[in-house]
């Protein structure tokens, strides 16, 4: 190779050395990776949640409300600033001793939320209308003048991913059931999502009751404290539930009858009562709110 030739290409090889970077710059780059922006939905301001229930015995922590029987129950409830105030009204079809049109229930009370911890702090008033004092031909008292009465609640729910729900709950009232002995029930509330089959869960609840002493006139009697238990399975499509569950106490049906003046065995003179006593339920319920109808979306 002569000396020229080095000479052009040591030049030509100069030349491209310098023109690199200028070609490097003009072709296309990959562009960094950008972190996707999470846009969090608006509150609701204003919602209407609401339902209806049909069930084979209305059960309230352990005792049967409609004599074994079926019964109908429905809710309207209004909620404020994504659900952290609310008020509601429900009403339950019942067979109870004083005979009362329904039971409604009043509630309103507050829900905060920290994080997967929810809260429900409330006030429940207990209302039965048309019911009559039992007295029967010989004169016994066996209930008070009217049942109603207010309840004072707190919960606490904890929900490790929309998987598994545990709850804690407290009520307390001074005048059960009107009877003038003060009541508190407390319970431990269990619910599992199953994997395999959206929509399918296993729960169930252990709770304790503990009551006080009547009124002079109702006999001034202690009345029994008592364990309750139920456990189930469930089925929910979209807005629709289908629940199986056993329920339970361990109340003697003597003691039950204490509790409930239960007309049968008032009438029997057994003084003895099946209303606490096991039981399987099913129950069919939809629950809608306003919101998922596209009335008060947050736009």
């Amino acid at each position: 190779m002569t000396a020229s030739t080095h000479h052009r290409l040591a030049i030509l090889i100069g030349a491209l050395a310098c023109a690199a970077p200028a070609l490097a710059a003009d072709l296309p780059r990959t562009a960094a990776p950008v972190a996707p922006v999470v846009v969090t939905p608006p509150a609701t301001v204003f919602d209407v949640a609401f339902g209806a229930k049909l069930q084979s015995d209305y059960n309230f922590r352990g005792i049967s409300q409609t004599d074994r029987k079926p019964g109908v129950a429905g809710y309207v409830e209004v909620q404020g600033f994504d659900n952290f105030v609310y008020a509601g009204i429900a009403g339950y079809s019942v067979d109870l001793a004083t005979k009362p049109d329904a039971e409604i229930d009043l509630t309103v009370g507050i829900r905060p939320k920290f994080g997967p911890v929810t809260f429900d702090f409330g006030l429940i008033r207990y209302w039965y209308p048309g019911e009559r004092q039992y007295i029967d031909p010989a004169g016994v008292i066996f209930t008070p003048r009217n049942t109603d009465f207010t309840e004072l609640a707190a919960k606490a729910l904890y929900n490790f991913d929309d998987k598994v729900l545990i709850g804690a709950n407290a009520f307390h009232t001074w005048d059960w059931l009107g009877s003038g002995a003060p009541g508190t029930y407390a319970s431990l509330t269990a619910k599992w999502n199953l994997p395999f089959l959206e929509g399918l869960a296993l729960s169930g609840e252990l709770g304790h009751y503990w009551l006080g002493r009547v009124d002079a006139y109702l006999g001034g009697i202690n009345l029994p404290d008592y364990t309750y238990w139920n456990a189930g399975v469930s089925y929910t499509y979209k807005n629709v539930t289908l629940d199986l569950r056993y329920h339970d106490t361990n109340l003697s049906r003597e003691e039950c009858f204490l509790l409930t003046a239960d007309p049968r065995g008032i009438v029997s003179g057994s003084g003895r009562s099946r209303w606490c006593s096991e039981a399987f339920i099913a129950s069919l319920s939809v629950d809608l709110t306003a919101s998922s109808l596209g009335v008060f979306a947050p736009r």
